[in-house]
């Protein structure tokens, strides 16, 4: 008997393949499948049939390509494969269904058998179809295992083309903060040998804050970079545990105090002092923080405003909203920006690689939460993600 049955019950003559009335019964998971199973099996011992005929069990959750072979769309069914024509009788009232059609099936298997014996033929219509079924359950089956190798070459072809422009984008983007540096560090040079005077003290503490600044972007550039092609394109590891949001935010904009002053940018936060603690891993909520604040120093103008709230939504959810006074997204774009590698047509010149927000999205997702954003051109953003509530 073929691998794909799960049980196989004979009755008449177990020896004998000519005359034999084949049956497959499909089943489910329910604790009344077995029932269904005795009931059949009790009826049929009880015809006493003329003719030999056999019945296999079949449970459609270990085969589910038998079930789309035959194209079943209720259980408990019972298909009769052999003699032809194939046919499928399903619901509640197989009994009933059974004792209908049973005579009608006597008399096909008698006509094949006349047929048989007229022709002078010997009857192997059992194993073919047992042999046909198998054939079309394998074919099914490398069918999907075809399209999962296809997934699998699109998933790898992908990671390939993003390795290449990477690659490509690194050195375009760091050649620029390399050549500043190099011509900081060379100017440094050429005027180590000249008075300490006032003037080129001056001048010398410029060229090392630039070449700093330069050497603090190109790091920050391959740490994103790094951090992406490790992320982006795999499965995160989190280890979650209780997590106070309002210290760690406090934390964070200690952090971009420089960089507001800078832009003379105005940061308005928003945290209550009796908000809950949130279950997540906190070096990758922190990233998430940093990545969409970042977000909203760039796009916000000097002079500009952002915004850190959270919000306690429900028993069980935690909102934060970052905010910025910047240009804003395009409503039919604002799906998109969460993609890798999707930048708009205004960032194509900025520093970056399109990745940010689609890490933001990763961890929110790896969190069971939520993430998107409010936006209208030229009236800023608003960044939301949810968190779980610990408990």
């Amino acid at each position: 008997m073929l691998q794909f049955y799960n049980q196989q019950i004979d009755f008449g003559s177990a020896n004998s393949s000519e005359g034999l009335l084949q049956l497959l019964l499909f089943i489910d998971e329910r604790s009344t499948s077995q029932d269904n199973v005795r009931r059949i099996q009790t009826y049929l011992q009880k015809l006493k049939a003329e003719y030999n005929f056999s019945l296999n069990v079949i449970e459609i959750g270990k085969q589910p390509q038998l079930v789309e072979h035959f194209k079943l769309v209720a259980t408990p069914a019972l298909v009769k494969i052999s003699p032809k024509p194939q046919q499928t009788i399903a619901g509640s009232n197989l009994i009933e269904q059974l004792q209908k059609w049973w005579p009608r099936w006597q008399e096909s298997l008698q006509a094949q058998a006349e047929e048989d014996v007229s022709t002078n033929k010997e009857s192997y219509l059992s194993q073919s179809q047992l042999n046909s079924i198998g054939y079309s359950a394998e074919i099914i089956r490398l069918s999907d295992e075809i399209f999962r190798l296809q997934k699998e070459k699109e998933e790898l072809v992908e990671q390939i083309r993003f390795k290449e422009q990477i690659l490509a984008m690194l050195a375009h983007d760091l050649r620029s903060p390399l050549t500043a540096a190099s011509i900081a560090v060379e100017t440094l040079e050429l005027s180590h040998n000249q008075d300490d005077s006032e003037k080129v003290q001056r001048l010398r503490e410029q060229l090392f804050k630039q070449a700093r600044k330069q050497f603090k972007v190109m790091n920050r550039m391959i740490s994103g970079l790094l951090q992406a092609s490790k992320s982006v394109s795999s499965k995160l590891k989190i280890e979650q545990h209780r997590l106070h949001l309002k210290p760690l935010c406090q934390e964070i904009i200690s952090q971009f105090a420089r960089q507001f002053q800078e832009q003379s940018q105005k940061l308005k936060d928003d945290i209550p002092q009796d908000l809950p603690p949130v279950y997540a891993d906190e070096e990758l909520i922190r990233q998430l923080i940093v990545n969409l604040l970042e977000n909203a120093i760039k796009y916000t103008p000097q002079g500009g405003e952002i915004s850190l709230s959270i919000l306690h939504r429900t028993s069980q959810k935690i909102q934060v909203s970052i905010c910025d006074t910047g240009p804003g997204i395009p409503l039919e774009k604002q799906e998109r920006i969460f993609e890798g590698h999707f930048r708009l047509k205004r960032d194509e010149k900025k520093d970056g690689y399109g990745l940010g927000l689609a890490m933001c999205r990763k961890i929110v997702l790896a969190h069971y939460g939520q993430i998107w954003v409010d936006s209208s051109p030229g009236q800023g953003s608003c960044f939301h993600f949810t968190l779980p509530v610990y408990r």
